[in-house]
């Protein structure tokens, strides 16, 4: 019984000792949290947004806009600009093949929301795309008026423009397609362009497409679905020890701020983990459906105090005047 009874003693002391070790290993309570700051990655740039409510997949944004607060239009250069402007790190943008070997700089797969065109978008040549009115669909009354109509002609940039345009900014591109080919393809395409180095340029969308365009780049930062749940579930298991796994190498993440909580060392021990990997860490709001972001000043008070990394927004323009105050 005495055996049993120290057997029981020195299990609980280890129990302890464990429980210690693994609150210590993981608090992000004793780091400093005054150096601590968050970044912005700007998502389409300076864009109209609209009503989330309701929204399906496959619903026509353009025509349910807030009333307009600017002019600037989503994956337009002009955008891109003043998104970088108002401070953004990194700004993010779609893009799509087309019939006569460019990628278009445009979110929809096809052009009737948006513009005076027809069609799937890749299934046309560059020199039709820039024939189209990028703003002729927004409206912000039910199609009384519409706001942008003629003022969008020839705006739709090739990736190789935008690439020329910003040779120093990072830009986040988002393949919109889960073909494995569109990944080679990619990857071929970024090979023409003077980029300074993988940190500038990050790819993320389908599993196909990613891994096809990693297999060609293995020094490219991607991300897709496949990726994170090869870094995120094993660290799930082991994580709490402060072991990163071999996934989580060289890669992003986009961790919804409801899932954040649940990561071992969250948030500042993770992102300094992921740091040491260099692996970049992005938190998108919610359960990071539908592109949520951090859009408002009040947005931004949900934010860990220890997190470092990026916050994806879709109002630039709004929450930077945090930094202005």
């Amino acid at each position: 019984m005495k055996k049993t009874r120290k057997a029981l003693k020195y299990f609980a002391i280890g129990i302890i000792i464990l429980i210690v070790f693994i609150f210590i290993n993981n608090t992000s309570l004793f780091m400093d949290r005054e150096s601590v700051e968050a970044k912005y990655l700007a998502h389409r740039g300076v864009h109209q947004t609209f009503a989330m409510e309701g929204i399906t997949w496959d619903a026509c944004t353009a025509e349910r806009i807030y009333e307009p607060e600017h002019a600037y239009i989503e994956n337009t250069i002009s955008s891109m600009e003043e998104a970088f402007r108002l401070g953004a790190e990194i700004v993010e943008l779609d893009v799509h093949p087309t019939t006569d070997g460019e990628f278009a700089v445009f979110h929809d797969w096809t052009l009737e929301c948006r513009t005076d065109g027809v069609g799937v978008t890749r299934e046309h040549s560059m020199e039709e795309l820039r024939q189209l009115d990028v703003g002729y669909g927004y409206t912000a009354d039910g199609g009384k008026t519409f706001p942008f109509r003629g003022k969008g002609i020839g705006l739709i940039p090739t990736l190789g423009e935008v690439l020329d345009h910003f040779p120093n900014q990072e830009l986040l591109i988002h393949i919109k397609s889960d073909d494995p080919k569109e990944g080679t393809l990619l990857a071929d395409y970024l090979e023409k362009y003077s980029v300074n180095g993988s940190d500038q340029l990050t790819v993320y969308g389908g599993d196909q497409p990613i891994s096809s365009l990693k297999n060609m780049v293995p020094d490219r930062r991607v991300m897709s679905k496949g990726t994170m749940k090869s870094c995120l579930i094993p660290y799930l298991a082991i994580g709490w020890t402060g072991y990163v796994p071999e996934a989580c190498e060289g890669t992003q993440l986009h961790v919804p701020e409801k899932i954040g909580p649940f990561l071992w060392g969250w948030s500042g021990k993770f992102h300094e983990r992921m740091e040491k990997v260099d692996t970049r860490v992005v938190m998108v709001a919610g359960d990071g459906g539908f592109s949520e972001g951090f859009d408002t000043l009040e947005d931004l008070e949900r934010i860990p105090d220890y997190f470092s990394g990026y916050v994806w927004t879709n109002r630039i323009d709004v929450v930077s005047k945090s930094n202005k105050e």
